[in-house]
């Protein structure tokens, strides 16, 4: 069936009054409805269709069925389109907690790929900068506040322990992901034009090697972008292993020791590693290094199978009862371990609430 002239109109570009006209008149047509509906449908049926890595990091392809669908009917229709798919995606296929705001990153995509691809002529270049902005401000800027937020929540502690790989898992794929999404539109473009489904046009969806240098240039940009915010906002203990945590510890008390000469050697102490930063294409890194007392009397009330205090973390020490917070140091060391500055950032007045007499 083809379409008339008046709805087959192309634009340029989203930021003109018609555009959004056309684009709202979707919901008045019945066949764009039903379209909406299949690729609802089809997005909740990839879900389950993903590489799991680790703890709330996976590799989906359910972008496919997005972007063919915010092609179609556009930015209106494409908000309504992933609030129902992402609704129904969770009570379909749960997987944790329930969490609003995850709806957000859904209707954003959506939304995205509809301004690139809706009522224009489709190009790789408009592909890749397609998916470009939907990695750069849903999947990193967006995203990483409220993973956050829903970790902090629902997994305490472990807020920062999938915020760098999911980043890396971002970086990583783009290329591939931009890849498969421009030879996905290609093939299927052409005869969902012929039967008159799209109002888009396919044109030029192929790489040359101007395209080549595009994907590589805007790999980079990612790429150092979010090296630059792994470096100086996720530290570096979130993701440590227990042998990490226990040979920072150790390293970062014996630091501290010879930087503070009047601490009793016979004074039973330990320290924990809060926070590790690493500037980006930088060799030395800042250490904030909690200095706890161990408390005797507390000690003794540990079970048998205690193993020590040397791979506890933030979280654990300052829950720990037989640890008494003296004061917080601030640590900046080279690539060989060396301490090139140090100070006191918090002392145990400032850490430990005075108790009412």
């Amino acid at each position: 069936m083809s379409v008339s002239k008046e709805t087959a109109r192309l634009y340029p570009h989203p930021f003109c009054r018609d555009y959004w006209h056309d684009a709202a008149a979707e919901f008045r047509n019945t066949r764009m409805l039903i379209f909406a509906a299949l690729m609802i449908a089809l997005r909740v049926a990839l879900k389950p269709f993903s590489i799991t890595i680790s703890f709330q990091l996976t590799i989906q392809i359910a972008f496919l069925a997005n972007a063919i669908g915010a092609m179609t009917y556009g930015p209106v229709v494409a908000v309504a389109a992933a609030a129902v798919s992402d609704t129904l995606g969770y009570l379909v296929f749960p997987n944790g907690p329930y969490y609003f705001p995850f709806i957000l990153t859904e209707i954003a995509s959506s939304v995205i790929f509809a301004l690139f691809f809706y009522r224009t002529r489709i190009t790789a270049w408009r592909v890749l900068l397609a998916r470009f902005t939907v990695v750069l401000l849903v999947n990193l800027v967006l995203q990483t506040p409220i993973m956050l937020h829903y970790n902090s929540l629902f997994y305490p502690g472990r807020e920062y322990i999938v915020d760098g790989p999911r980043i890396i898992k971002n970086l990583a794929l783009f290329p591939l992901e931009s890849l498969v999404l421009v030879y996905f539109l290609a093939a299927a473009m052409p005869p969902l034009e012929r039967f008159g489904v799209i109002k888009s046009k396919s044109e030029r969806l192929s790489f040359s090697w101007k395209e080549a240098v595009g994907l590589v240039l805007l790999s980079a940009v990612l790429f150092g972008g979010g090296s630059y915010y792994l470096h100086k906002y996720v530290s570096q203990s979130a993701s440590y292993s227990t042998e990490e945590r226990i040979a920072a510890n150790q390293a970062s008390l014996e630091r501290i020791r010879s930087q503070e000469a009047d601490l009793p050697e016979n004074q039973e102490l330990v320290a924990v590693v809060e926070s590790a930063y690493t500037p980006f294409l930088r060799s030395e890194t800042t250490w904030n290094v909690a200095v706890y007392e161990v408390i005797p009397e507390e000690l003794a009330a540990k079970p048998e199978d205690f193993t020590g205090f040397a791979s506890y973390s933030k979280s654990k020490a300052a829950k720990d009862p037989a640890l008494r917070r003296l004061f917080t140091a601030e640590l900046v060391t080279d690539g060989s371990g060396n301490v090139l500055s140090y100070k006191k950032t918090e002392t145990a007045s400032a850490a430990v609430p005075a108790q009412n007499p």
